[in-house]
């Protein structure tokens, strides 16, 4: 390839030039596109799938190959709904954080990817006004028939903007995961800073690029998550905007996830010491530096041909298997390994969304759980294996007749 035609590639957060790949796990289809029956016939869009990194700002990120719009639209896939553990993490933060901050009737809190109402139901419980901004338009509507007020559009400044002009200034102001979603992130912090009320807090999780490298957690590499965030990325970003983290807890949502608190970079709130010990914790993994990445991208490879044997020699045993859950992560993780229903013939989802689809690109079906029940296989495929723990009690009775758990990451390995 030439200098002419080579593609020119920027970071999203600084805009130095991106030279540095990280991981190429190929070609794959954004993996929240459940493919229905009526489409079996028709052909899939294929976009690479390759992880750079920022050698100015360390910031670690996909090209946008799909705009927003076309990845959280009418008939987006993902409930937040239907994870029990997902629930009860929700409750345990709006217990802590109406505590920590003293929220209360006269506070709004607004949640920005507010999806279907899964965490403002619980303050709305409790009396505290509520807003949720949601892009995808079938998903804000399950909200709305929650009682959860939601506008339905995509967050900015622009959309700040129009926020303040009617009056909503945010006590607490939420973003759960969806900051590695966002391909503008400047233009987005521009909007949270401009939303928060002058003493208002703001909260962010996100999963942790550290347990990412630490853990070989590539299949949650995929076309909706433009960016994979550390503690010292987001502090770069907030800066620029005028905000200020001043406390990090560290969580064990989806394989570790971060939990930031930020202010206006004028509120008088001391650091707490989790800032500090994050900060070390990253600093020590050299997050901060290029040699923090390691062998990233052989251990990928390794755990893409582990899993092939594994499920071929399984296959040519003659056991039956399954999968359990149809995540987003399944997608990039069967399509790279290159799985599809000759070994894996089916996986089970408890999202009636997702049931009678298919994964895109390798066309595996989806039913529902009693379909485990009802066929008892001899192996079970964890595929959100960041709730291998619910899963595996949830089918606890498995074993009863034989049945056995099988996971991929960090390692694939088979459950005693």
């Amino acid at each position: 390839m030439t200098e002419s035609t080579r593609r020119t590639r920027s970071c999203r957060l600084c805009d130095a030039g991106l030279e540095t790949l990280l991981c190429d796990l190929g070609l794959s289809p954004v993996s929240n596109a459940l493919v229905r029956e009526e489409d079996l016939e028709r052909g899939e869009v294929f976009h690479p799938l390759k992880l750079w990194l920022c050698e100015n700002c360390k910031l670690v990120q996909l090209e946008e190959f799909e705009p927003p719009e076309a990845i959280f639209d009418h008939d987006y896939a993902y409930f937040s709904s239907y994870a029990d553990s997902w629930l009860a993490h929700c409750r345990r933060y709006v217990a802590h954080v109406v505590e920590r901050f003293g929220l209360g009737a006269e506070h709004r809190v607004v949640e920005i990817a507010s999806n279907d109402g899964y965490l403002l139901q619980y303050f709305l419980e409790r009396g505290i006004p509520v807003l949720g901004i949601e892009p995808a338009a079938n998903v804000a509507e399950a909200a709305r028939a929650k009682g959860i007020p939601t506008e339905q559009c995509f967050f900015g400044a622009a959309t700040a903007q129009r926020l303040l002009a009617e009056g909503v200034r945010a006590d607490l102001l939420v973003a759960n995961n969806v900051l590695a979603h966002v391909p503008r992130l400047n233009d987005f912090a521009a909007g949270l800073a401009l939303v928060l009320a002058p003493r208002g807090v703001l909260t962010v999780e996100f999963p942790h690029l550290l347990e990412l490298l630490r853990n070989n957690q590539f299949d949650t590499i995929y076309h909706e998550h433009f960016s994979y965030l550390s503690l010292f990325v987001v502090e770069q970003l907030f800066e620029r905007h005028g905000l200020r983290v001043f406390d990090v807890q560290q969580l064990p949502t989806h394989g570790g996830s971060l939990r930031v608190f930020a202010c206006h970079r004028d509120d008088p709130r001391p650091e707490e010491p989790g800032l500090a010990a994050v900060r070390r914790l990253e600093r020590a993994a050299g997050i901060d530096t290029h040699a923090g990445y390691g062998d990233f991208s052989r251990r990928v490879v390794e755990t893409k041909l582990a899993l092939l044997e594994t499920l071929i020699a399984l296959h040519r045993q003659g056991l039956r298997v399954c999968g359990y859950g149809a995540p987003a992560k399944a997608t990039t993780l069967l399509n790279y390994c290159g799985v599809g229903p000759e070994l894996l013939p089916f996986t089970v989802d408890r999202s009636p969304q997702k049931q009678g689809r298919y994964i895109p690109g390798v066309r595996i079906p989806i039913r529902a759980p009693q379909e485990i029940d009802r066929l008892r296989p001899d192996r079970i495929l964890i595929l959100p294996w960041n709730l291998t723990d619910e899963i595996t009690a949830q089918l606890d009775h498995a074993r009863r007749w034989g049945a056995r758990f099988v996971v991929a990451i960090p390692r694939v390995r088979t459950l005693p």
